[in-house]
């Protein structure tokens, strides 16, 4: 690791910086290829990495009947559902519980609408240490059922998202857990910053002209945006991509922030979208998303449920590629680009597929580990007995 500094930023997380002079430049085979090769970019101390399932490396695919398909001959997916809990939410769990475990922090608590919530679980798990999720009342009971399988404590907060997350920072500064929560955790996005690393490298050390990311709480377009930038800082290219951000038709608080207008009631409303993993209402860092957006020169789409359904199928039959409506938001998100002039068909466009569904196996869910709370009292003595 190279010397690290911070920063804030205008969403008011802390941003990390290194010493780029040198980074990545005498980078070997990628053998084994996963998130830790750029350590010199993250801030993990030298030694042996603790953490113990294999993250990053996913595969840039070149997808030749989607890209006849859709009509954009230099079209690549990046394929974040080979990840171990097929969402690209693992990258940040396993720097968030390296940086704990070198701590010897025992419990990581996070609010998720699910697939960080299963990536932490299990992460948690891989790694021997406690997870302590909170989610909101109508989190699916495929994804409870994963979590409780893999041993961690759920909390459904009824007030919803924000709610759950507000919850999930205060147990984490009150009790000394590790505080994973998106947006909060600088580290988060530290960790999915390496997605533009590989890229790049997968490439042939190259950049795309556009890349398109589903949105939520808005980490994953932002660290897209800071790898890119960081690789210029290295000095291995001299420009970074467009971004575009992708939220769906009935949760879309950023399209509406970056069109300027006012969103309707039924334009604010999570529970009313089949893409339940972008489903935010208040985005953690939605500025630093608008911000990154506008420099970048991209732009925001928001899609309806039957073009996220579509995409799910198109992705299935014409790549290959299992997604969830979330994790396939970018693929429509490019046909509402293409038709908006966001996009020209004939440049590169990289497309963030970010999860799948997961179906959990084995006996039903622990409901002894599942609890409705509104304080952190009850909280506390729901793990009463887990000490």
């Amino acid at each position: 690791m190279g010397s690290v500094t911070g920063s804030v930023d205008l969403a008011g997380c802390e941003r990390l910086q290194y010493d780029y002079a040198s980074a990545l430049r005498t980078l070997g085979p990628p053998e084994p290829f996963t998130m830790w090769r750029y350590r010199e970019l993250l801030p993990i101390p030298d030694g042996p990495v603790r953490y113990p399932l294999p993250i990053g490396g996913t595969p840039l695919l070149p997808v030749p009947a989607l890209r006849e398909s859709v009509g954009t001959p230099r079209l690549w997916v990046k394929d974040e559902t080979r990840s171990p809990t097929a969402s690209n939410k693992d990258r940040a769990t396993a720097l968030v519980i390296e940086d704990g475990l070198r701590r010897g922090i025992s419990t990581i608590t996070t609010a998720s609408t699910g697939n960080a919530a299963v990536a932490t679980a299990f992460g948690a798990a891989a790694a021997g240490i406690r997870a302590v999720i909170f989610v909101s009342t109508d989190c699916q009971p495929e994804k409870l059922h994963l979590m409780t399988q893999a041993g961690a404590w759920v909390f459904q907060v009824p007030d919803g998202y924000a709610a759950a997350v507000d919850l999930s920072r205060s147990a984490a500064r009150t009790f000394g857990w590790l505080d994973r929560n998106t947006g909060a955790n600088p580290y988060t996005v530290e960790a999915k910053k390496t997605v533009a690393f590989e890229v790049w490298e997968q490439l042939g050390r190259r950049i795309p002209d556009v890349v398109v990311v589903p949105v939520g709480d808005g980490p994953t377009l932002v660290a897209l945006d800071k790898g890119f930038a960081e690789l210029v800082s290295c000095g291995l290219v001299t420009r970074q991509p467009r971004v575009i951000g992708v939220q769906a038709e009935h949760c879309q608080p950023l399209v509406r922030a970056w069109l300027g207008t006012p969103a309707g009631p039924e334009e604010l409303d999570p529970a009313a979208t089949v893409a339940d993993g972008i489903a935010v209402l208040r985005p953690a860092i939605g500025d630093a998303v608008l911000d990154v957006v506008r420099r970048s020169g991209g732009g925001m789409v928001a899609v309806t449920d039957a073009a996220l359904l579509n995409a799910v199928g198109t992705l299935a039959s014409r790549a290959g590629v299992g997604a969830e409506p979330a994790g396939a938001a970018a693929l429509a998100g490019l046909a509402a680009a293409l038709e908006r002039g966001l996009v020209d068909r004939s440049e590169t466009v990289v497309l963030l597929v970010t999860g799948r569904e997961v179906k959990a196996g084995g006996a039903p869910a622990d409901q002894g580990r599942v609890a409705v709370v509104e304080t952190l009292d009850e909280v506390e003595r729901v793990l009463a007995g887990d000490r």
